[in-house]
């Protein structure tokens, strides 16, 4: 893959780490007044609305930019813990204490995760690519 490929990924990821802490921060906002059964319906739905982002990253990654499966799952892992460090800054903000330790953690606590199911994800895609 040429370089013109990873140049276009790079919009992408930071577009879609923004969309992660927005979901993130803003069904947050909806969860913190709402009745229990409501905020489990919040927390819920910014989880669906977050896979929605991740599956589409990596439809767009692996079908429109046709990046191999190794670097799809690295964009993918670094728009999610992009957002993961915008809902550290966040909560940073929003705590009594710094919490300089999230800064650092919740992008690795997210990205990781996100980079292995994106590599397992990648070859499944491509043998679907193949046999349709």
């Amino acid at each position: 893959m040429g370089a013109s490929g990873r140049q276009s990924s790079l919009p992408a990821v930071i577009l879609l780490g923004l969309a992660y802490a927005a979901i993130g921060v803003g069904f947050a906002a909806l969860a913190n007044p709402a009745a229990h059964q409501a905020r489990f319906i919040w927390r819920l739905s910014a989880w669906v609305a977050s896979a929605a982002v991740y599956a589409a990253h990596i439809g767009y990654e692996h079908y429109r930019l046709d990046n191999s499966p190794r670097s799809t799952a690295l964009h993918a892992a670094l728009a999610v813990a992009l957002g993961g460090f915008g809902l550290a800054v966040s909560a940073s903000l929003h705590s009594r204490h710094p919490l300089v330790l999230a800064l650092a953690l919740w992008p690795i606590i997210t990205g990781l995760p996100a980079f292995l199911v994106a590599l397992a994800v990648g070859p499944v895609l491509a043998r679907f690519a193949r046999s349709g």
